[in-house]
């Protein structure tokens, strides 16, 4: 038996079911970078002193002495931690003092707050638009120094990324597991001028902020797909009329249609190395998961059902894939080896798990589940258990932070798109969205390598 789609249900094979049939329906004026609402945090989250840095100015140019401090560094980092639900920065308000050097500390003076530690640091206009920037991470209960880094020569653009850096290095210095502040995720965002809409895939921090435009379509992108090293993304786009799957760099220098096949071409997926994208066509007549060799555009075929199989995902070793399929009815997420061919059944929890998404150390599987709605489901694949995270409305596009700590994904309030991270705990949460606008289509890229 062979499968034949119809544009509808080419939308329900790229992203989930209905779902994006659902929000696509939504438009809005206008967006702007993403902002963040904490919705959730841990109970006993540690209370932590990020004080305010100092500021001056070592250079003989005027410009630089009357200068005021560009970037509250301070700010952005206690905002990092608090959004992570561990940590509980403290007022600037109340602390005894702001020391800027260790031996400014009066540490008997911090004990009545319960603050074991404390980030001081000092930012400094070194001229001709650069900084920079000394921190020290203190434990103030062995009145010693923890970490204590500088950084030279940063431009006033890069500041924002030297203060994820610093909240990198306290998360994991007091985690065990390194901070994921410094990295940037990709998204589509959709507005609406009088009938047309015009449909944006930015990329920013994975703050929100410094928000770039990749491409600008007046036709559905969907889709994004990081590559490792973080320079490339692929995604589907429409902007011929038809399903086209797209590699551009962030820079814009390259770009690239890498499937235009009849039928659906969409779900791309990169390979752990690079050199391999998963893909869904339908140029066999039924939508089966193939993979791509980039260098040579040769096509494996992973997957031959009359069903709808898609949205694959790569393990983290790259030897298997993991994907969705309704062979038996309902959406199920199934694993495919690629030595042996052999696939086997991943989900067993309830009628309907699509969207499968797989942790970067390999051991969790968040997938989209309905049950009583469409929320956020997290199955251990060590040991089987399985657990709904979210409890949001229509949920979808779960994506991991490359230290597995957090999913983003998209999901919808009072008919507006948005943006929503959980922790994989589910005891933290936050909502991300753009002033009278929609995003969604989610991505969350890897460390960045510089």
């Amino acid at each position: 038996m062979v499968a034949t789609l119809n544009f509808q249900q080419f939308l329900k094979l790229i992203k989930t079911s209905f779902l994006s049939l659902f929000l696509l329906s939504f438009s809005f004026p206008a967006w702007s970078e993403l902002t963040i609402e904490i919705n959730e945090g841990y109970e006993n989250a540690y209370p932590i002193a990020i004080v305010p840095f100092g500021f001056s100015a070592v250079s003989d140019d005027p410009k630089a002495k009357s200068a005021n401090q560009p970037v509250d560094l301070a700010s952005i980092i206690a905002a990092d931690l608090r959004r992570s639900g561990h940590f509980n920065p403290i007022a600037s308000s109340k602390m005894p003092a702001i020391p800027h050097e260790p031996q400014d500390i009066n540490y008997s003076d911090w004990r009545p707050l319960d603050v074991d530690n404390m980030l001081i640091g000092r930012l400094v206009h070194e001229g001709n638009g650069l900084y920079q920037i000394d921190m020290r991470f203190m434990d103030v209960l062995r009145k010693k120094q923890l970490i204590g880094k500088r950084w030279t020569g940063v431009k006033k653009q890069n500041l924002r990324r030297v203060a994820h850096q610093i909240s990198d290095l306290i998360y994991e210095e007091l985690t065990g597991v390194r901070g994921a502040f410094n990295t940037q995720i990709a998204y589509v965002t959709l507005r609406k001028t009088g009938k047309k809409r015009l449909y944006t895939l930015e990329v920013a921090d994975a703050d929100g902020f410094n928000s770039q435009p990749i491409l600008k379509s007046t036709k559905p992108i969907m889709s994004p797909s990081w590559s490792p090293d973080g320079t490339k993304l692929a995604y589907v786009s429409f902007e011929t009329g038809r399903s086209n799957i797209v590699v551009q760099s962030l820079d814009g220098k390259y770009r690239k249609v890498v499937a235009n096949y009849k039928g659906i071409n969409g779900a791309p997926a990169w390979s752990p190395d690079g050199n391999k994208l998963a893909v869904t066509l339908s140029k066999g007549g039924s939508a089966d998961i193939y993979i791509m060799d980039l260098q040579s555009k040769r096509l494996q075929r992973l997957t031959r059902n009359w069903s709808i199989e898609t949205e694959a995902t790569w393990a983290p070793n790259g030897k298997s894939l993991f994907f969705n399929s309704d062979r038996r009815g309902q959406p199920q997420i199934f694993q495919v080896f690629l030595d042996t061919g052999e696939t086997r059944r991943v989900t067993f929890e309830g009628k309907y798990n699509a969207n499968p998404e797989i942790s970067p150390d390999g051991r969790f599987l968040a997938v989209v589940h309905g049950s009583g709605g469409f929320h956020i489901g997290l199955q251990d694949l060590y040991n089987n258990d399985f657990t709904v995270l979210t409890n949001t409305f229509l949920d979808e596009s779960p994506t991991f932070a490359p230290n597995g700590e957090m999913i983003l994904y998209s999901m919808n309030r009072g008919g507006s798109g948005q943006l929503a991270v959980v922790a994989i705990d589910g005891k933290t949460s936050q909502t991300l969205k753009v002033k009278n606008g929609e995003v969604r289509e989610p991505a969350w890229g890897p460390y960045l390598t510089n």
